[in-house]
């Protein structure tokens, strides 16, 4: 199934400048799955349908894609802003991609592939569940709530 984007964040698509991908991924010492660095440059600030993701015996919802680009009135749904707030609690390796409607995070999970990292969900609490071994399978198996 194809995915479709909406505007979240901003009122309209709000492409980033690849440049800026690049600037993050040498800040964090990471090399982000070039499918996602295409869809964050294309769709950064948006939300995905379909948008709901199997995780553990459950299911959750992608709600919105954060931001590569610096934009201080929207500042919280940046990387750089989760970052912050989940860098001291979680697991060095886990950079955060998007939010959940719940406020928790999908993440990248780079601790057992710097290569090629899983797709994994930090809960409110802090906890790491397993959503999917690449952002390509998780992507895929996006389906309608």
């Amino acid at each position: 199934m194809a995915v479709r984007w909406e505007p979240y964040v901003w009122d309209a698509p709000h492409p980033a400048d690849p440049h800026e991908v690049e600037l993050l991924e040498q800040q964090w010492s990471v090399r982000f799955p070039s499918d996602y660095r295409r869809l964050v440059v294309a769709h950064q600030g948006m939300s995905p349908e379909p948008s709901a993701f199997d995780v553990g015996s459950g299911r959750d919802v992608f709600c919105v894609l954060l931001t590569v680009s610096i934009d201080e009135e929207r500042d919280e749904y940046s990387l750089r802003y989760v970052y912050g707030i989940l860098e001291p609690h979680v697991p060095a390796g886990i950079f955060p991609f998007a939010l959940t409607p719940g406020g928790e995070f999908l993440c990248f999970d780079y601790r057992a592939s710097p290569e090629h990292p899983a797709v994994v969900l930090v809960s409110v609490e802090m906890l790491v569940h397993s959503v999917a071994g690449s952002f390509s399978d998780f992507m895929a198996s996006l389906y309608d709530a």
